[in-house]
């Protein structure tokens, strides 16, 4: 019998294979800081997320496979991650410090897209990722408002804007530029600068993932962010009736056209539950979301129930993820950003442009 050694632990560990990436994480460079003293064993398994909803299952099964290695007397396995630097379009110059950059989207406005933005940049914030949000939804900007900082205008530091922080989001929005009243009238040209002052000349910092909150329809801005920077994706948010999905099919064909992968399709307000029967009701009908994923291939996301909890959150600048985390409404939220967080690390690690990091 072979002595203990670190290629058998790292071969043992082959088994384990990432359900998403459908490589072994021996492969994949997941297996970090491995160390072999006598019948010690210890790693880290840095996965791509922190979002990641197979986390304790993987620790398990690395935790049992090589704790029945031969001469094997304890196993230690910390779990970490680390968000991978976005592929983005070639041409386009990254933002530094910023991973990836998601676009939420919508083909028209009322689909609660700005309260899905903010609660998938909360809810990523608290599984431990850096996450800010870019309020490039210039003609109603209430980002400010949903996350509950105000109008205060934010510090420049060499000349720099700093974001605004709450409930560990950082924050820019035009909301906080300019005056409460003043109306936004903005053309073409315009529009194109305030993209790019809220790319180039904010410091964000590092982030895993900057949310960017686009206006409804197929415009000006998506057109900006697209020409400006490398977006690793677009989410989609509809509600289930057939007035929302005909505009979430040209929303799908715009981001074709400007070769921005779309990652997936949230359906929000898909249905109520009556606090006090307990009933469902699909007030905007059911299953329109799937059946755009079916129509065009693409991935569901998830949905979102109706709730008060929602409307009272996004009002008192409080999330619902954070207001009110045993919610339904909380839960759904919380699997959606596991969802993006996981296409994100997908399109990422794709194996024509991937380069597999070595442990």
């Amino acid at each position: 019998m072979a002595d203990l050694s670190e290629e058998i632990v790292l071969e043992a560990l082959k088994q384990i294979i990432d359900p998403d990436l459908r490589k072994d994480i021996v492969t994949l460079g997941f297996i970090k800081d491995l160390k072999v003293d006598g019948g010690d064993v210890s790693f880290r398994i840095v996965l791509t997320t922190p979002a990641c909803p197979v986390k304790e299952q993987m620790e398990a099964e690395a935790t049992g496979i090589v704790g029945a290695l031969h001469s094997v007397t304890s196993v230690k396995v910390t779990m970490d991650a680390e968000v991978p630097q976005g592929r983005g379009i070639a041409n386009n110059v990254a933002v530094p410090g910023v991973k990836n950059i998601v676009a939420v989207s919508s083909g028209k406005g009322g689909v609660g897209k700005s309260t899905v933005a903010v609660n998938l940049a909360v809810a990523l914030a608290k599984d431990g990722a850096k996450v800010g949000i870019m309020d490039a939804d210039v003609y109603g900007p209430n980002v400010p408002i949903m996350l509950g900082t105000g109008y205060n205008q934010p510090k420049v530091e060499n000349g720099k804007l700093i974001p605004i922080e709450a409930h560990g989001v950082k924050m820019i929005s035009m909301a906080v530029l300019v005056p409460l009243d003043k109306p936004m009238i903005l053309r073409g040209p315009m529009l194109h600068g305030v993209v790019r002052q809220f790319l180039a000349d904010v410091n964000w910092g590092d982030l895993d993932y900057l949310i960017v909150d686009m206006p409804p329809g197929t415009g000006d801005v998506q057109l900006s962010l697209a020409q400006l920077v490398p977006v690793q994706g677009a989410v989609l948010v509809t509600t289930p009736q057939e007035v929302s999905l005909s505009d979430v099919r040209r929303a799908v064909k715009m981001f074709e056209q400007v070769n921005v992968p779309v990652l997936g399709v949230i359906e929000n307000m898909s249905y109520f539950i009556a606090p006090d029967t307990g009933n469902r009701y699909e007030i905007f009908g059911k299953g329109g979301g799937q059946r755009l994923c079916d129509e065009y291939g693409l991935n569901f996301l998830g949905e979102v129930p109706m709730g008060i909890e929602v409307r009272e959150g996004g009002d008192k600048g409080v999330p619902v993820v954070v207001s009110a985390p045993d919610a339904i409404q909380s839960a759904a939220f919380r699997k959606v950003a596991e969802e993006v967080a996981r296409q994100v690390s997908i399109e990422a690690m794709k194996p024509e442009l991937v380069i597999m990091r070595k442990a």
